[in-house]
Order: C-alpha cells, then sequence, then structure tokens
C-alpha cells in the first residue's frame, strides 16, 4: 500500500505507539552474541530499521541509490518526484549534528530536481541506556528542511565548514527557545539564506549570480508555477543577523 510520509508519521505515533517501547541492538558473530551498548551506532540502526518496518507493514518504497543526498526512500515507487522521505536520528541528550547534505552537491541536485527541496524528514531523537543496551524514540518528528534549518555565526544557514571547506549541511536545534536564533520561516526565506551562502562559499561562488534564475525556471518546469524569494540582505535583521 502507499503512504504519505505523514500518514507513515501517524501510524509509527499512533498504531506503533514508538514512544512506548523498548529495543536493542544486538550482533551475532560465531558462537558470540553481544548486545551493542554504544551509542555511535543507534543513528545508522534506526534509519536501516525504518525500512525493515515499511517492509513488514507492507508500505510500498523504493530506496534510493545515491546514499549520499535525500531522499533515503521514495514512498512513490511510480513517482519519484512526490512523496520523498529521508530519514535521521540522533542522541535526544544531545543536539542534532547529523549531515542533511553535501552542500555543493545540493546546490546542483536543486536545479535538476527542484522537489527535492519538499522531501520530508522523519527524525528519530533516541536515548540509549549504556548500561543494559536499551534504546527508546524519545521523540519523533516530521519536518520539511527550513523547519530544521537556521543561520549561524559565520553562514546564511548551519553548515559543516572544515579546513577551509564548507562541507555538509547540518540542523539547528528546532525543538528548543534557548538562543537567538529561529528556524526559517517559510520555504522562500530558506532558499534566501541558501542563495547567499552559494555567493559566500568560495567554491560555489561563480555559480552564485544565475543560481537564482536557474533555481526558478526549473521549478516553475516542474510545478507550473512561480517561486520567488527575497534577498537574504532584506530579510536577515528577523533571523538576528546584522
Amino acid at each position: 500500500m502507499k503512504l504519505t510520509a505523514q500518514e507513515i508519521y501517524d501510524k509509527l505515533m499512533n498504531e506503533d505507539q514508538i514512544k512506548t517501547v523498548k529495543g536493542q541492538i544486538r550482533f551475532h558473530l560465531g558462537d558470540v552474541s553481544i548486545i551493542v551498548k554504544k551509542k555511535d551506532v543507534v543513528g545508522n540502526i534506526l534509519q536501516e530499521w525504518l525500512e525493515g518496518w515499511l517492509v513488514e507493514r507492507k508500505i510500498d518504497f523504493d530506496p534510493n541509490p545515491n546514499t549520499q543526498m535525500p531522499p533515503d526512500v521514495y514512498l512513490d515507487p511510480d513517482n519519484h518526484t512526490v512523496n520523498l522521505l529521508e530519514v535521521k536520528a540522533f542522541n535526544r541528550e544531545v543536539s542534532p549534528a547529523f549531515d542533511i547534505a553535501d552542500f555543493k552537491a545540493f546546490v546542483n541536485e536543486l536545479i535538476e530536481k527542484p522537489y527535492h527541496l519538499d522531501t520530508d524528514f522523519l527524525i528519530f531523537g533516541y536515548i540509549m541506556d549504556e548500561e543494559t543496551g536499551d534504546v527508546i524514540v524519545k521523540d519523533l518528528w516530521l519536518k520539511k528542511i527550513w523547519e530544521i534549518t537556521k543561520t549561524m555565526n559565520d553562514w546564511p544557514i548551519t553548515v559543516q565548514y572544515k579546513n577551509g571547506i564548507l562541507q555538509k549541511m547540518r540542523p539547528g536545534n528546532w525543538f528548543t527557545t534557548r538562543g537567538n536564533t529561529k528556524m526559517f520561516e517559510s520555504k522562500e526565506d530558506y532558499l534566501s539564506a541558501f542563495e547567499e551562502t552559494i555567493y559566500q562559499n568560495p567554491e560555489t561562488r561563480s555559480l552564485g549570480a544565475q543560481w537564482k534564475n536557474r533555481f526558478k525556471r526549473s521549478y516553475k518546469n516542474h510545478y507550473g508555477v512561480d517561486i520567488d524569494f527575497p534577498k537574504w540582505d532584506d530579510i536577515k535583521g528577523k533571523y538576528g543577523r546584522k
């Protein structure tokens, strides 16, 4: 059966009561079997578990062969331009720091596949008891990319900048009111900050002058409607930037 991301979220929360159950990660090699008690593997396991859950519940999907870019799965095997689902997980006891996508690749991806902007992110916030290995899902969210991204001191969007290279896009902490920076209010505000990041990043600056027009054409060709977004300088004040 075909389900939307919202229907999957509702099924996990209401039918499966995902926040009330416990799990463990077991590893068997030869004649030795252990319960894994290290938190750093839980995120990847939960992402893989979700695909197993989809199979068990007989929910249609196609996995994405490109594991470096969202989405993880296509919920409509007959149409890979709608119902895109990316699965993320993080230790709920700390701030989220998972990779959203490679920044440079995403710059080009949005031109070629503008519908990737509307990917749904199903995000597990887990807790592990390191004495017993028990894992629980404390929180589950369904978000769009602009709802988990904010601006930061050095860049218009939250990114990983390492060794002089802007590498991955990262989330902000969308579930807390601490700090003076909020998530982006809309798809258009996110695109504004994203475009400015293209300009500011030396590796992509040469693409900046034409990126907006190319994206707008691609978006209209796919959706049949126009999209526009403001200059970052015109809106950055409401996100606490001068």
